[in-house]
C-alpha cells in the first residue's frame, strides 16, 4: 500500500554513500537505472578518479534556449549509531510515516523529487521549452572539491548550458518554506605563534603560549559581538552575521618544557554583505597586535560572493516566486549559513536556489535520528512539478534570440 514515490526514496537512502567510504557506484547504478526507466538520457562524467558525476536529461522542444539545471549530492555524512533509535542505513517507516536513515533530509529525498516530478509530468504529457538537467554529484559533504568544483570548469558543465540552477536547502522547522539565495564564503585559518621555548618551573619571556593567549581572546571577541548581534536583532538568521569558531589546537612536547610553537585553527563563514578584503586585514591586525612571530595561513579562502536575484524582475525569479504565491507557500529569503555546491555554480555565473521543500520538519542533517516524514517528502515532488513546469516555460530571455 506505500506509495511508489516513497518505496523508490526508502531504496535509495538504504545505498551505503556515507564517507570515509561512499559506495558511489551503486548510488550511479541506481539512479542510472530510475533515469532510463524514466526516458531520460544518461552521461557519466568522471571529473577525477573514482569520482563520477551522473546527468539526466529531459532535452526541452527548444534545446538552444537555456536549461534548467537540478543539482543534488549523493554522499552523506558518517553517523554514530549508537544515538540512532534505528539502523540509519535501513530506512525504518514508524507509524507516524516517519522515514528514518542519514541522507533522509540532506539530500537524497530531493534527489528523488526531482525525478517523480519529472514522472509525474512525463505521464501527464507535459513537454516543455526549455531541456531540463538533472546532475548527481559527489563529494559535496567533503567540500565538493573532487565534485562541482571540478565538474563546473569541464567542458560537459559547459555544454549544459545553463539558465537557472536548483539546489539543495534546510528543513523548516515552522509553516514557512526556507529558500537561500547566497552563502557565506568559508575560511579557514590556521595561526601560528612562535615564542621563547625553555623549562616548564621558570617565567619565561615571550613564549607562544602568550602570544596564542591574545590570539585567541581577539578572536573570540570577534565572535562574540557577532552572537550579540545576531541575538539582540530579530530580523537576522545566522546566514546574516559572521560565524567563527575554534576548531583545532596544537603544540607541546611535554609537561615540563615551553613549546616554541603553538598553533589555532579557525573555521570562519563571512556573509556575502561583508568586505573580504576589510576583513582580512582585521585579522592580520589580531595577529600582528599578538606579538611578532605570529603568522597566518589560509587552508580554505572562498572569494566568491555571488547571490541570485529574487527581484520579481528577474524572470527565473519571477517564474518560482508566482508558483510558491499559487500554492500559498510562505517564503523565507536567506543567505545559507554553511556551504552547498551552489556556491561552484553560482560562481561559474549561473543564478541558483538553494530549496528543500519540507516545512514543518525540524533540522536534523547532521544529527543523529535524521528524518523525513512520507507526507512532507510527498508534498515536495508536487512543489517541484509546479516549479519545474513553471521554470521550464519561461520566455525566451533577450541573450537568447
Amino acid at each position: 500500500s506505500e506509495n511508489p514515490s516513497v518505496t523508490l526514496f526508502r531504496e535509495y537512502l538504504r545505498i551505503d554513500t556515507v564517507h570515509p567510504k561512499p559506495d558511489y557506484d551503486a548510488a550511479v547504478r541506481f539512479l542510472e537505472r530510475v533515469g532510463t526507466d524514466l526516458g531520460l538520457a544518461c552521461q557519466k562524467v568522471e571529473v577525477c578518479q573514482g569520482r563520477v558525476v551522473l546527468i539526466l536529461t529531459w532535452q526541452g522542444t527548444n534545446p538552444r534556449l537555456r536549461s534548467i539545471l537540478l543539482n543534488s549530492h549523493t554522499d552523506v555524512v558518517p553517523v554514530f549509531e549508537e544515538h540512532w533509535t534505528y539502523p540509519p542505513f535501513e530506512a525504518v517507516k514508524d507509524s507516524q510515516g516517519n522515514i528514518y536513515a542519514r541522507g533522509a533530509q540532506d539530500m537524497k529525498c530531493v534527489s528523488i523529487q526531482y525525478l517523480e516530478a519529472i514522472r509525474r509530468l512525463k505521464t501527464e504529457g507535459k513537454s516543455f521549452a526549455r531541456t531540463i538537467h538533472l546532475t548527481f554529484v559527489p563529494d559535496e559533504e567533503v567540500g565538493g572539491h573532487k565534485g562541482m568544483e571540478m565538474f563546473v570548469q569541464r567542458p560537459e558543465f559547459k555544454a549544459l548550458n545553463v539558465g537557472f540552477a536548483m539546489d539543495e536547502g534546510l528543513a523548516s522547522p515552522s509553516d514557512t518554506f526556507s529558500v537561500f539565495y547566497g552563502e557565506r564564503s568559508p575560511w579557514w585559518i590556521k595561526v601560528k605563534c612562535m615564542g621563547s621555548p625553555g623549562h616548564g618551573s621558570r617565567f619565561i619571556s615571550n613564549t607562544a603560549a602568550e602570544k596564542m593567549h591574545k590570539v585567541i581572546n581577539s578572536f573570540l571577541a570577534f565572535r562574540e559581538s557577532e552572537k550579540q548581534r545576531l541575538k539582540s536583532d530579530s530580523s537576522l538568521t545566522l546566514g546574516d552575521v559572521t560565524s567563527l569558531n575554534m576548531t583545532m589546537l596544537e603544540g607541546g612536547v611535554s609537561f615540563n618544557v615551553v613549546p616554541s610553537e603553538m598553533a589555532a585553527s579557525f573555521d570562519i563563514r563571512i556573509p556575502p554583505t561583508v568586505d573580504l578584503k576589510a576583513f582580512e586585514e582585521q585579522v592580520a591586525t589580531w595577529c600582528r597586535g599578538a606579538g611578532d612571530g605570529v603568522t597566518y595561513e589560509f587552508h580554505q579562502k572562498c572569494m566568491d560572493q555571488h547571490i541570485t536575484s529574487t527581484e520579481e524582475s528577474d524572470p527565473w525569479w519571477k517564474a518560482f516566486s508566482r508558483v510558491c504565491r499559487d500554492m500559498k507557500l510562505q517564503l523565507k529569503l536567506e543567505i545559507f549559513p554553511a556551504a552547498t555546491d551552489s556556491r561552484y555554480i553560482r560562481a561559474a555565473g549561473h543564478p541558483a536556489i538553494g530549496f528543500s521543500p519540507m516545512n514543518r520538519t525540524p533540522v536534523l542533517l547532521h544529527d543523529h535520528n535524521e528524518f523525513l516524514n512520507e507526507q512532507v517528502f510527498l508534498r515536495g515532488i508536487e512543489i517541484y512539478a509546479h516549479l519545474l513546469t513553471a521554470l521550464a516555460s519561461v520566455s525566451p530571455l533577450p541573450a537568447e534570440g
